[in-house]
């Protein structure tokens, strides 16, 4: 009560000395995180909420299925035309977020050049224009390369935009990046938690699958309001170490809460890029709860990963798979894991004979004769 009366959040109280005297009939004061689910936007602080240029809409904490209101609500200008390209790509529409973008990539404002160019890259992976996206990610190094010492903030936003663009392609960190620690404090919540996101990401391919998961249930444990974006590729990076390490019950709980922030907007593109590091989780939960959904999932997957393995199998000299369907990219990556097929049987909700044939028919494209030599071909 005396922390209440200090913060003034009870009308008329007045401190005498050491203590305080409440008016008779003082209303109690209201506990804001019991005023609703995502108090960030209730309506009378809309008018209130700025919208940072570094991808703005990550950076905000908007309720699930508002996205859209959310955004409409934004004053006209480039950092709405943004935060409107990150919805297009993180529904699974590169084509509307290239044409959103491609104008501001050479824009005097840093953080929406930053954020088209991030945009704009990954986007064009999806539609197939590859040197579009290497232009893009070029555009970020000059600006690095003329970035000084006496801008931290900017130093540190464009840290985030490579560090996302290296680690998201599974490729090497580019040279004299700064420690993630020391550029973390000065990017906004929701950025950082992405940031974090892609920290865990990394953890991960080092495949220290325990530490990866510390580092995605601090972020959530910490988060004071929700950020559905970052929220979301969070989730999927937990399903991914339990996966791992064949924690199935777990991963399945952190893809639905993904689902569930997801799915009022149809923020779907996170899945269809993870496809391949979920181990099959999607063909177990989301195909038969939501076939349509799936469908459509998957192929994002196809057109994503398609790009993807165009910039990072040249670049890294790893020859991952590019000739297998989803299915059979999901049971050879169990299978490269050491699961049995009958393990992968019960876990895709298929018959161990249609395990083999996926196997089999995998092994024949990559013209291999061993579930062990699965392992070049995967994303592990």
């Amino acid at each position: 009560m005396q922390k209440y009366c200090a913060m003034g959040r009870i009308e008329g109280s007045k401190k005498f000395g050491t203590s305080w005297v409440i008016p008779a009939g003082a209303l109690k004061p209201k506990d804001p995180r019991k005023t609703q689910k995502y108090p960030s936007i209730r309506r009378e602080r809309r008018r209130s909420v700025s919208y940072p240029g570094l991808m703005p809409l990550m950076n905000t904490a908007f309720e699930p299925g508002k996205c859209l209101e959310f955004i409409q609500d934004m004053t006209d200008g480039p950092q709405k035309q943004i935060a409107l390209a990150e919805y297009y790509y993180f529904s699974g529409q590169p084509e509307k977020a290239v044409h959103e973008t491609e104008l501001f990539l050479t824009g005097a404002d840093m953080d929406i050049r930053l954020s088209a160019c991030l945009i704009y890259a990954y986007a064009n992976l999806s539609v197939g224009m590859i040197q579009r996206a290497r232009y893009a990610l070029t555009v970020v190094q000059e600006m690095r390369a003329a970035a000084t010492e006496k801008q931290p903030e900017m130093r540190a936003a464009l840290s985030f935009v490579l560090s996302t663009a290296a680690v998201l392609l599974h490729l090497p960190l580019p040279e004299k990046l700064p420690p993630m620690q020391e550029f973390l404090p000065m990017l906004p919540m929701g950025i950082r938690m992405f940031s974090l996101y892609v920290t865990a990401h990394y953890t991960y391919l080092q495949k220290d699958y325990p530490k990866s998961l510390g580092i995605v249930e601090a972020t959530l444990g910490m988060q004071t309001e929700v950020y559905p974006i970052p929220c979301i590729y969070l989730h999927l990076v937990a399903v991914m170490d339990y996966m791992s390490l064949k924690q199935t019950d777990k991963a399945k709980q952190h893809l639905l809460a993904a689902w569930e922030l997801a799915r009022p907007d149809d923020l779907i593109e996170g899945f269809g890029e993870h496809h391949g590091l979920l181990g099959g989780m999607l063909e177990a939960v989301m195909k038969p709860a939501y076939p349509e959904d799936f469908k459509r999932i998957i192929a994002i997957t196809y057109r994503f990963s398609a790009g993807w393995r165009k910039i990072h199998n040249p670049d890294t000299g790893h020859d991952v798979a590019d000739n297998l369907t989803t299915t059979e990219f999901a049971a050879s990556m169990l299978a490269a894991r050491g699961w049995t097929n009958q393990e992968i049987a019960s876990h895709m909700n298929i018959s161990v004979n249609t395990v083999k044939y996926h196997i089999t028919n995998a092994m024949q494209k990559l013209d291999i004769g061993s579930r062990q030599d699965l392992k070049k071909y995967m994303l592990l």
